[in-house]
C-alpha cells in the first residue's frame, strides 16, 4: 500500500472517531429522550448524505479529466499511478452507495410509528450517528487520496519533473538520451 492511501485511510479513520465521539458525547450529555434527538439530527444527517452523494458524483466526473491530463503529459506514468486513480474511483463509488442507502434508510417515517419501542429510537439514533461519521470519514478519505494524486500529476505535468517515483524509467531514460541528441545537434 502506498503513502498516498496509507495517509487517506489514517485521515478518514482519525475524522470518523472524533466525529462519531463528539457526536456520542453530545448525545449523552444532552439529556433529550433518544426520538427527539433523532428527529432534530436526521436534517443535518439527510444534508450530509446529500452533500457526500454529491461531491463524490461530482469527483468521479472529473476524475475523467485527471485521466485525460495523465495520458497527455509527455512522460509515460507508470502502473502505479493508474491503480491509485482506480482505488479513488473504487472507494468513491462505494461511499456514493453508502450515502444512497443511508439517506434511503433514514428518511423510513420510523417516528411516526406507534408500533415502535422507544428503546429502538436510542439504537436508531445511535446508528444513524456512526454511519454519518463513517460518511464523514470516508469522503475525508476520498479527498485526501485525490490530493495526493493530483499532487503528483501537477508535478509530473505541470512543473514537468523528470525524476519523479510515477514515471516509467524507460521513459525517463529515452527522455535523457533525446536531450543528448538534442545537444549534440546544436554543437
Amino acid at each position: 500500500m502506498n503513502q498516498i492511501i496509507k495517509r487517506a485511510i489514517v485521515g478518514g479513520v482519525v475524522s470518523t472517531i472524533v466525529m462519531g465521539t463528539g457526536a456520542f458525547i453530545l448525545g449523552q450529555i444532552s439529556g433529550y429522550k433518544a426520538m427527539e434527538l433523532l428527529k432534530n439530527s436526521m436534517s443535518g444527517i439527510n444534508m450530509l448524505c446529500n452533500t457526500v452523494i454529491l461531491g463524490s458524483t461530482t469527483i468521479l466526473a472529473l476524475m475523467l479529466t485527471l485521466l485525460g491530463l495523465s495520458r497527455s503529459s509527455e512522460s509515460r506514468l507508470t502502473d502505479r499511478h493508474y491503480k491509485d486513480v482506480l482505488m479513488i474511483a473504487k472507494s468513491d463509488t462505494i461511499l456514493i452507495v453508502a450515502a444512497v442507502i443511508t439517506f434511503l434508510m433514514l428518511n423510513l417515517p420510523i417516528s411516526e410509528s406507534e408500533e415502535v419501542g422507544s428503546a429502538w429510537y436510542q439504537t436508531i439514533y445511535y446508528v444513524s450517528l456512526g454511519m454519518a461519521s463513517l460518511l464523514g470519514g470516508g469522503f475525508i478519505a476520498v479527498v485526501m487520496m485525490l490530493y495526493g494524486t493530483i499532487t503528483n500529476v501537477i508535478l509530473i505535468v505541470g512543473l514537468n519533473i523528470k525524476e519523479h517515483p510515477l514515471i516509467s524509467t524507460e521513459e525517463a531514460e529515452e527522455a535523457e538520451e533525446q536531450e543528448q541528441k538534442e545537444k549534440e545537434e546544436k554543437k
